[in-house]
């Protein structure tokens, strides 16, 4: 009897750097923003990633591609 190991590609999906500051940002529903970021809640980006609120981005920052996808394909005042 003899074992086989299969070797995967790494899929990690972990979106923050080495000083726990995002890859990228996300969308998010602006009145949960504050919430999270005081009371420690999660979101749910428009991706469906669901996070608490550790940093504010800035002006140039990267955004998700599917929550830009997501954002630019809604109609406005969805």
């Amino acid at each position: 009897m003899s074992t086989q190991t299969k070797e995967r590609p790494d899929v990690s999906t972990d979106e923050t750097t080495d000083d726990d500051a995002p890859k990228v940002f996300h969308y998010v529903k602006k009145n949960k923003i504050a919430e999270s970021a005081v009371m420690g809640t999660h979101v749910v980006a428009l991706c469906g990633e669901v996070f608490p609120v550790t940093k504010s981005a800035k002006p140039g920052s990267p955004v998700c591609p599917d929550c830009k996808k997501i954002y630019e394909g809604l109609r406005k005042g969805d």
